[in-house]
């Protein structure tokens, strides 16, 4: 089952290093893994292209098997878990909830602890929102909070229904606390950051082309290294790089958060529902909850707080 599953993982992220984050390993050691797999099918389950891995058509073949049994697996374990009385609580007062990276996500379970404390809630964190949504449609997940970048829709699979909690969040920018832009106190262009070595993670579902679009727009080519957003911030307020980030991001030393003059990048906040989950009421909660928890966060972070306070009021006018 274990290979099954970074073979599902591979082909479903398009890259051996996406698929690596997705399981918790290192890529060296789900590169080795793939090989021990190859050699044990006896031929190559995937191109190895620079636009990411794809599979052959044995992979195909593989993988039109390993999927029924996967599910199969899944389902099992689920229905023996609740026999078992192991889910914390008997079916019917679990939920299961996932989330790209958000500022809103505590208060979100929080709220939702407060709510339904006799309910189970477990939580799976992912960089990848098209992974989250196939993990609802394969009834791994209840919901997800996923952020869908303009100009790179999502691929949502059947059986998943989408909300929309913020119809288009600007992406703002984090320089440093020392950058001309963070001392102005005004939205920055993107031609002004054109000199400016840019950190973008690849493995988050369609960041890196929406930059490159704004990029094109702007009529500039910058320096661009590739990283993840957790070790963003550090880069930042040492001076070395700047990067999209949310609006709700809040400063911290050596690092301000500054918005992109026009708006030129935008996201737009989902939550995605598996078709049929739960009684109205139960997907009301976890929508509502969330987005009350993204209004205190969007208030409480300084420099969206201040964008928010130059369109119509009261209250975030993105929010549905």
């Amino acid at each position: 089952m274990r290979h099954l599953r970074a073979l599902c993982a591979i082909a479903d992220t398009g890259s051996v290093h996406k698929a690596a984050r997705q399981l918790g390993m290192t890529q060296p050691s789900l590169t080795t893994q793939l090989r021990r797999i190859e050699q044990a099918v006896g031929g190559q389950l995937f191109n190895r292209e620079r636009t990411g891995s794809r599979p052959t058509p044995l992979g195909r073949t593989v993988l039109t098997r390993a999927r029924p049994i996967i599910a199969e697996m899944t389902e099992l374990i689920r229905e023996a878990k609740d026999a078992a009385g192991l889910a914390g609580a008997g079916p019917g007062v679990r939920l299961r909830l996932g989330s790209t990276g958000s500022r809103a996500v505590p208060g979100w379970l929080r709220r939702l602890h407060n709510r339904l404390p006799d309910t189970d809630i477990t939580f799976q964190a992912d960089v990848s929102a098209n992974t989250l949504l196939r993990m609802v449609a394969g009834n791994q997940l209840d919901a997800a909070f996923v952020h869908e970048v303009e100009g790179s829709p999502l691929r949502v699979p059947d059986g998943v229904e989408l909300r929309v909690l913020v119809r288009r969040e600007p992406q703002f920018v984090a320089v440093p606390a020392t950058h001309p832009a963070a001392r102005a106190g005004r939205a920055v262009a993107v031609a002004e950051l054109a000199e400016e070595r840019w950190m973008v993670d690849p493995s988050v579902d369609g960041d890196w082309d929406g930059l490159r679009r704004v990029f094109a727009a702007a009529g500039i080519d910058p320096r661009v290294v590739y990283g993840d957003y957790l070790s963003a911030g550090d880069l930042v307020a040492a001076g070395e790089v700047v990067t999209p980030c949310q609006p709700t991001s809040q400063p911290r030393p050596g690092m301000s958060i500054v918005p992109l003059a026009g708006d030129p990048l935008g996201v737009r906040l989902l939550v995605g529902l598996r078709t049929g989950w739960g009684p109205g009421a139960e997907a009301d909660a976890v929508f509502d909850d969330l987005r009350a928890s993204y209004e205190e966060v969007a208030r409480s972070s300084p420099a969206y707080a201040r964008w928010l306070s130059t369109r119509r009021a009261p209250g975030p006018p993105v929010m549905v």
